[in-house]
Parts: structure tokens; sequence; C-alpha cells
């Protein structure tokens, strides 16, 4: 009897074993390779990674990372991040408001006295970093009284890379590849010519066509706009530093993430969405989450944080579609598929 009791009992382990080794780990990761590996509206191609309290949970390269040399993509490969660089901006100028260098109230004629356009008297430096400043062109009239309407541009990093300098004495470049280096992000800098020649090739793309993209649209003057070049990797490092309280004090980091203005982005829905210093702030998909994408050189990039379940999630591909509106697409669905998954279980 005891025989045959043992073994019932050595049996119903092993079934329950079996059962747990047969279930998946995770509600996510085949989602995921499954939506990457579809073709229709268009093609994925470029890196995901998804990470939880410092810890990799997807790590995924596909594609090519130049399609004349067939070279194929790595998860470690340095993308151009484009307007994901204005985070990096927007760090830089809190850290000048933390010396007292930099006050966000003031008018920028403060810090630009090369500046002859009459309306310096009248757009701030806060104004700048949440494009609410109406400048349109450095020759032209103010579109919209500063501070009441938003609209979304390069200039206004451009003018804080200025302001940068002046209070430093240093060069945009210089300052932010000192803090990458701070930051230990080894695979980043900021937009050199001389530095880019391991960072993969951009394209553009029609009905799944791929055509590499020759020319770039980073000049030296618009570094703090579009210029930073990095990786998925060290944009985890990145996030983590940046929402963990590492890289800016408190009062200076709730400015950075506070909603100052509002507009509408593909990315975060179809209703507006706030903006902060260099950040969207979505609260639509009723997880509460920060980010900014960027796009441009044949490059798409998006890089997202959800405070609550200290998950980042980061997708880079080095192609842009002609359609503007698809451009995002598996960015999009990746997103989708971590909302719902496992990992945003103590956010719900």
């Amino acid at each position: 009897m005891k025989i045959k009791i043992v073994t019932l009992l050595l049996l119903m382990l092993l079934i329950n074993s079996c059962t747990s080794v047969a279930q998946p780990s995770d509600d996510y990761s085949m989602k995921l390779d499954s939506v990457i590996k579809t073709i229709t509206p268009r093609q994925f191609n470029g890196v995901i990674l998804i990470s939880q309290k410092g810890k990799t949970k997807y790590s995924k390269a596909y594609g090519l990372a130049n399609f004349n040399s067939k070279k194929a993509l790595k998860i470690e490969d340095q993308f151009e991040v484009m307007s994901v660089s204005k985070q990096v901006t927007a760090v830089l100028i809190l850290k000048e408001v933390e010396k007292g260098k930099i006050d966000l109230q003031s008018p920028i004629k403060r810090y630009l006295p090369n500046l002859k356009q009459t309306w310096i008297d009248s757009v701030t430096v806060h104004q700048l970093l949440n494009h609410t400043h109406g400048i349109t062109a450095l020759d032209k009239p103010l579109a919209f009284r500063p501070g009441t309407e938003y609209k979304y541009g390069n200039l206004s990093n451009i003018l804080l890379g200025k302001i940068l300098e002046f209070s430093t004495k240093k060069s945009y470049s210089e300052l932010a590849n000192q803090l990458f280096k701070e930051l230990k992000m080894k695979n980043s800098f900021a937009y050199s010519k001389d530095k880019m020649q391991n960072v993969v090739s951009g394209h553009t793309t029609k009905n799944n066509d791929f055509t590499l993209v020759t020319t770039t649209q980073i000049d030296n003057e618009s570094i703090p706009a579009d210029g930073i070049i990095t990786t998925a990797n060290d944009l985890l490092i990145w996030n983590s530093n940046l929402h963990k309280g590492k890289l800016l004090k408190p009062e200076q980091y709730q400015l950075m993430i506070t909603s100052s203005s509002s507009a509408q982005h593909n990315v975060f829905g179809k209703e507006k969405v706030g903006y902060g210093y260099g950040i969207r702030i979505c609260n639509n998909d009723k997880i509460k989450y920060y980010g900014h994408t960027g796009l441009g050189d044949g490059f798409a990039a998006m890089n997202l944080y959800f405070p609550e379940s200290d998950v980042s999630v980061i997708v880079l591909e080095n192609q842009m579609n002609e359609n503007i509106e698809i451009c995002y697409h598996f960015g999009i669905e990746v997103k989708k598929i971590i909302i719902n998954s496992t990992l945003m279980k103590k956010a719900r």
C-alpha cells in the first residue's frame, strides 16, 4: 500500500513538473516575435528591448543594418534617435538650473545677447522647453503669444543648445559626451561626422523596398534637437538614471515630467497628451507612462518608461516609411502588447 502511495505521489509530481515546463514564462514574448515577422502594413527592421527593474525581459534584433551590404542588425548597434535627443538637452538645461546659472522663467535675451529679434524679451527658457514659444523662424515674427499655444519643432532646441553654450562656455557636444561618460553610456555620443562609421544605415521604405539614406539632416547646430547617437542598451541606462533620481534633483525632475502643454501624437493615442520638457506624459491607456519619439534620416525611434511597473520599452528602427502614418506602426504594436502583459500587473 505504501509503495502505491509513493508511486502515486511521484507520478503527480512528475505531471506538475511537466506542466510548469510546458507553460510559457511570460505572455508577451511570443506575441512580440509574431508581430515583428509580419510584413503588413510594412516590414519591421530594427531592435526591440524590454526591461523591468533593471532586468532584460525581451531583447531582439531583426533585419539588416544595411540593405546594400546585407549586414545583419545586432542588439548593441548604434542608431540615430533623432528627437529622443531632446531629453538629453532638457536634462543639461535643468542641471544648469540646479547650479543657479539658468532661470527657466527668464527671457532668452539674458542668455542669447547676440539675438536682436524683438521677441527675445518675451520668450522664456521654459517656453522653449515645452514648445509654447511661438518661434517659427529667426527672421519672422512670433506665430502666437508665448505660452498660449503649442507648436513642436527643432528650432527651440537649437536655441537651448546655444543657451547651454553661453552658460557653460562649452560646446553642446562636450556637455552631452561628458554626461554619457558619467553615466557609463559607452556607445552614445553627440553627432560627429568622424564617429559615424559604426552607426547602422538609415533607409527610406516604400512597399517594403529599402533605399539607403546617404545624407543627414543633422549638423552641428541641430545636435541639441536631433543629433544623439545611441543604442537600445544605453537608452536603458538613460531611463534608469533619469527616472530613478540619479540624474536630476527631485524638483527639477518633477518639472521635466509635469505637463505644461499638450498635443496629439499617434504613438500616444488619438487624444492630446501632456508635454513636459522633452517628454510626453500619457494617461490615456489607463497606465501612466512617459516617452518620446524620433523620426528622420531613415530612422524611427521610440523610448517609453512606465513608472509604476518600472518597465522600459525601446524600439529603434533604421527605416522611415514613405507613409508617415505607419512609421511608428511596430512601436505602437509593441506598446499595446506590453501594456496588456503581466509586466503591467502592479500598474493596473
